[in-house]
């Protein structure tokens, strides 16, 4: 079939093949139905490139369980050298994807094709990852298809995450228009309307069904096939069969071991146009072609058929075949031996790879197979599928199994793996939220396990019992049980344990103001880092970046979010980087930058990678946004992080959502709604004995007038504010640098002067609400010349900007930077800083580019093209 209507995909792609050439490579995600030509299009532009471009062409499988790195693994048997050696041995995926990258910016003009990345496993979608954030200065087009119609959670995942970068380009190809059909069905002498009407203008579906035209136009797609399979000759029709059960591609050598087959039958096959012949594979025009024919073949010459493909993969010389694909072609042969063989070494070996969902799949096809094994063989197998499944967020298949390899150990007797088991399933209980019996679990592990000589399993409870208690706010307790970790990883050289161990006790430590826990956390940081541990490593970053914003250490925070920022990019540690995106947003909201921090906050909430508490933290920053400047619907947000605060259930979740829900009632008038919210925050802050949450609080019950004085454990700037002091507690916020608690905390004094201060700051940082409460103070003060609501200045901009922002916006436009702003107008670079995030809010724009394109915009639309602001 021409390729009609796909000239202005076939130069996109030209395009981009030309901006590499010029060193900008290019990720172009190719999307569409099943049946959209995707593949057509790519391999007619493939077709079109010169001989000294360098076409590599690897796809990934429909099966089951994907191969892991399936793309790859193709393309290394078309490269050879360094990429083929790495895949005949257990090589660290980085070093594949090092190899791959080392490829692509190599002086060579390439273009890379993965195919179906919509069936691919995690460890392809990793690499996806590392290649799209590192190919904007090769000389290389990698193009990657998928069916847009079928996208399920990972890959949706690592699109999302894709789509933000610089070097990605997304290209969506639509079906034919009723005239490309029409043209199509007249040199057939097909009605095109009927046509067009059936097929929706899939070309794939048009194409099988104009192929099909004996006998009339098939009810299904699938009739289609089938009849044209069903034209061949019977010994061509057994290799297609045949070809199908192989996979998405059938090497002909292999073909010809098991079948046989006459040269001929091949030709009249590719000639039929069933399948393709290129370098020596046999591939289906469409993965649906094979799927319906291999559905056709019977049962008993199914099984056959795989008995006799595994046969021969497994006559290769060892490390030269994929595992993956033995215990594939072993689970349909249904030979249960093999299967118990190569499914745990599939799963191994994608596990090595951070294929974790495809390991999880192949121990589960092993369990699949493993009635009638041996407890101890049963056991090892589960507590494996157990732990990829927590990987993997499949916490209920998690839970399943560690609690099946519970069993087989206590029928063994084995009370050491017992109590390693019901520790590993504290844990997993806790995240599924059954927090009671997480506990119940935890406690019956030590009791067992103290029984014993003291070994690794003993340190890892009790480090996992540190960490329930931490997560509890128990800190007293997570210390103790932490510490006797500590000390018996260090006696037992248990690394790992000592570093979890650390990380717990330090974080503790440094969370209630004990600076003895800085120490244990950094060694903890250095000890994973040796170690090339990077889970823990991140854990340790994250952990002192949120230390940080709890503490409100902003320095230490910056620099600590910036480092862990910086190394689960380069890791691919998606999960904890958004965390830590989540925890300096609201170190940003905290410092009055809102606009920074909601772009953050909206940067989070749009990967659905994100997890439950860095959604809780964005939601919490975009809502208590909207509360200090005004905007609309605070509580839809604030609703949000309060559903996702209790679910977590900390006090480190739960208490800020309560004090931005007891703002945003107090700025509406509801003093109930502030109480509400302020027991239910305090009761749990003084049951934990957190100072800075019985301080923000007690704050918000002292506001309603519930208290009269500062309790017990109140962070010293609430404390101060409460007595009366609002002088020191301002001077204290502004130390820490919160500019709006400064202005609060000046709000509450009682003459004139600090009012207007209150009320400049507030006006600077665009918080009409509080605003609003310091002008009916002052005039109920009787003070005089106090604006009501924006300035006349404010009210006249087209934007609502002050004359201040006017002023600083033109000198943006003029390309200045904060600093030289600062010096030309007499202000702080921290005070310019402030009013630019107040610009960009107003205006509605995230850089300072498009800010200098909206003063353009609104100097143009003023009479005789005048300036917005005098200069």
């Amino acid at each position: 079939m021409d390729l009609l209507e796909r000239g202005p995909a076939l130069d996109a792609l030209a395009g981009y093949l030309s901006n590499a050439a010029a060193g900008k490579g290019c990720l172009v995600l190719v999307g569409g139905e099943a049946g959209i030509g995707k593949s057509s299009v790519v391999r007619r532009f493939s077709q079109l490139q010169s001989p000294g471009t360098r076409v590599l062409w690897g796809a990934c499988d429909g099966l089951f369980t994907p191969r892991p790195l399936g793309p790859l693994l193709d393309i290394a048997g078309q490269l050879g050298g360094r990429l083929a050696e790495l895949f005949t041995g257990p090589a660290p995926r980085e070093q594949l994807f090092t190899a791959f990258l080392r490829e692509l910016n190599g002086p060579q003009r390439t273009v890379a094709v993965f195919e179906d990345v919509h069936w691919a496993d995690e460890a392809t979608l990793d690499l996806l990852r590392f290649i799209g954030r590192r190919l904007a200065s090769a000389p290389s087009l990698l193009i990657v298809t998928y069916r847009d119609d079928e996208v399920r959670a990972p890959l949706q995942i690592v699109l999302g995450d894709l789509a933000s970068l610089g070097g990605v380009a997304q290209l969506k190809l639509s079906p034919l228009s009723e005239e490309a059909v029409a043209t199509l069905a007249r040199e057939r002498g097909v009605d095109p309307v009927r046509l067009y009407r059936r097929t929706a203008g899939n070309p794939f579906f048009v194409t099988e069904v104009l192929a099909a035209e004996a006998g009339g136009i098939p009810l299904t797609v699938r009739d289609a096939i089938l009849a044209r399979a069903g034209r061949l000759s019977p010994p061509a029709r057994a290799v297609v069969d045949t070809a199908s059960l192989i996979g998405t591609s059938a090497e002909i050598s292999l073909l010809v071991e098991v079948l046989q087959p006459d040269p001929s039958a091949i030709d009249e096959c590719v000639g039929g146009g069933i399948v393709r012949a290129e370098k020596e594979v046999l591939s289906f025009r469409h993965e649906l072609s094979r799927i319906a024919i291999q559905e056709a073949v019977l049962y008993g010459q199914r099984i056959a058929t795989h008995r006799r493909i595994l046969s021969v993969l497994t006559s290769a010389p060892r490390g030269t075949y994929d595992i993956a694909r033995l215990a594939y072609h072993a689970e349909e042969a249904s030979d249960k031996m093999r299967v118990l063989e190569y499914a745990p070494a599939a799963a191994r070996h994608a596990a090595s790879l951070g294929a974790h969902r495809e390991a999880a799949a192949q121990y589960e096809r092993a369990i699949r197979f493993a009635k009638g094994l041996e407890y101890d063989a049963l056991a090892v197998l589960l507590e494996d599928h157990s732990y990829e499944c927590q990987l993997t967020g499949q916490l209920e298949e998690a839970v399943a199994a560690r609690r099946q390899a519970l069993d087989c150990r206590r029928q063994l007797g084995n009370t050491r793996k017992e109590g390693e088991n019901l520790g590993a399933l504290s844990w997993l209980l806790w995240l599924s939220g059954r927090h009671v019996e997480a506990e119940d679990a935890s406690r019956h592990a030590i009791e067992l396990l103290e029984r014993l000589p003291p070994g690794p399993e003993l340190a890892m409870a009790y480090s996992a019992q540190s960490h329930l208690r931490m997560l509890t706010q128990d800190l007293d307790e997570a210390v103790v049980w932490g510490e006797r970790a500590i000390d018996l990883a260090r006696r037992l050289g248990e690394v790992a344990t000592l570093v979890h161990a650390l990380n717990n006790v330090g974080s503790v430590r440094l969370n209630v103001g004990k600076e003895e826990g800085r120490p244990q956390l950094e060694e903890s940081l250095r000890l994973a880092r040796e170690a090339g541990l990077e889970e823990h490593v991140a854990r340790a970053l994250a952990n002192l970046v949120a230390v940080a914003v709890r503490t409100r250490d902003y320095a230490r925070l910056d620099h600590y979010a910036e480092e862990a920022i910086a190394y689960c990019t380069e890791h691919d540690l998606d999960t904890v980087r958004f965390l830590v995106l989540a925890w300096k947003a609201r170190s940003l909201f905290d410092r009055a930058a809102w606009t920074n921090g909601s772009e953050l906050a909206n940067g989070v909430l749009s990967s659905l990678n994100a997890p439950q508490l860095a959604r809780c933290i964005a939601q919490l920053v975009l809502g208590w946004t909207r509360t200090r400047r005004g905007d609309p619907d605070p509580w839809g947000a604030l609703d949000e992080a309060l559903e996702l605060a209790t679910s977590i259930g900390g006090l480190k979740e739960l208490w800020p959502v309560r004090a931005a829900r007891a703002e945003t009632f107090w700025f509406a008038g509801d003093v109930e709604g502030v109480r509400g919210e302020a027991r239910a925050g305090l009761d749990l802050a003084q049951s934990k004995n957190d100072p800075w949450a019985i301080g923000e609080m007690s704050f918000w019950m002292w506001r309603a007038r519930d208290i009269d004085a500062p309790p017990n454990g109140a962070a010293e700037p609430y404390a101060l504010q409460m007595s009366g002091d609002w002088a020191r507690a301002a001077a204290l916020w502004e130390k820490f640098g919160c500019p709006y608690e400064a202005a609060m905390a000046w709000a509450d004094g009682p003459n004139e002067d600090a009012l207007r201060m209150a009320l400049d700051t507030f006006e600077r940082l665009g918080a009409r609400p509080a605003a609003a409460s310091v002008m009916r103070r002052l005039r109920r003060l009787g003070a005089r010349n106090i604006p009501r609501g924006p300035r006349p200045t404010t009210r006249a901009h087209p934007a609502n900007l002050t004359r201040r922002e006017t002023e600083i916006l033109v000198l943006v436009a003029d390309g200045l930077q904060n600093v030289e702003i600062a010096n030309r107008l007499y202000l702080s670079p921290k005070t310019v800083g402030h009013h630019v995030s107040s610009i960009l809010g107003k205006l509605g724009v995230r850089t300072r580019t498009e800010a200098a394109k909206e003063f353009a915009r609104l100097t143009a639309a003023r009479p005789h093209g005048e300036p917005a602001a005098p200069r």
